[in-house]
């Protein structure tokens, strides 16, 4: 009788496959249970591991049959469990992939996973999410601390520059509007003209029939041309242009945006 029982309480051995799905099945659980603690969706665990939806259900439902070889398998789950903050390698070496693995497992389970009681995994479960959340919070209270100090600094003055030539034709003379017709303007048998850009302008300039200069003058020039008989001054930004008449004040040609051309002729002598 006492030899009937030996022989009752004697477990056969388990095949290599079948310790494969007993700890597939085992793992899978458990990081089904993981994935519902964390509250992550599959799509969600595939996009983080970059794992086939199909692959991962597999995983979790312990169905070994869809899955790939076995050395494979331990890499998914090595990135399945990584995925949801577990330590990849210590969680994917239970899973036995040769027969040596597997006897070294049956005969006593050293990894400390394998010693923990459901009830110990579960709080370590919780210990993780704990930690993700306030690392998480952590994070998003200094982002929010770093931007609205970039907010409260104030922005640096900009200081407005002012050409010297603009600057001593603002302090010398007073800007008016003047009529196109410069003709009443005493003359002289030389006729002189001064231009000063208050703006980037198209000027063209003419002396005696002559066409002295025809371009764009930048902003803050100064510039002088003479003529015998009579001097013509055209420029399409009439508003932008100060000119001088035989070195008399200065004043708009016209308009800003306006074209306008003037011409003075010399005086003649009597």
């Amino acid at each position: 009788m006492k030899w009937l029982r030996k022989k009752n309480n004697h477990q056969p051995s388990l095949s290599l496959e079948e310790q494969r799905a007993e700890k597939l099945a085992e793992l899978g659980a458990q990081l089904w249970a993981l994935r519902q603690e964390q509250g992550l969706s599959l799509e969600q665990v595939v996009v983080l591991t970059r794992i086939p939806q199909r692959l991962l259900q597999a995983i979790e439902e312990g169905n070994l049959n869809d899955l790939p070889e076995p050395v494979y398998i331990q890499g998914l789950i090595r990135q399945f469990a990584e995925a949801l903050g577990l330590n990849g390698v210590e969680f994917s070496g239970t899973f036995p992939i040769s027969s040596a693995q597997a006897n070294s497992q049956g005969i006593g389970n050293t990894s400390p996973l394998a010693q923990l009681r459901p009830i110990h995994l579960y709080f370590l479960y919780i210990l993780l999410i704990v930690c993700s959340v306030n690392g998480l919070s952590q994070l998003l209270n200094n982002a929010v601390l770093q931007a609205s100090n970039s907010q409260n600094q104030p922005y640096p003055k900009q200081k407005s520059v002012v050409k010297p030539e603009l600057a001593q034709l603002k302090e010398s003379m007073e800007v008016q509007p003047v009529s196109d017709n410069l003709s009443g303007v005493q003359k002289e048998q030389v006729v002189q003209i001064g231009v000063t850009l208050k703006a980037s302008s198209w000027i063209r300039v003419v002396a005696d029939g002559k066409t002295e200069f025809e371009g764009i003058l930048p902003e803050g020039t100064h510039r002088i041309w003479k003529a015998q008989e009579q001097l013509t001054v055209k420029t399409d930004n009439a508003g932008g242009v100060l000119m001088s008449v035989n070195q008399e004040k200065a004043k708009e040609m016209g308009e800003p945006g306006k074209e306008e051309e003037i011409r003075i002729a010399a005086k003649p002598k009597f």
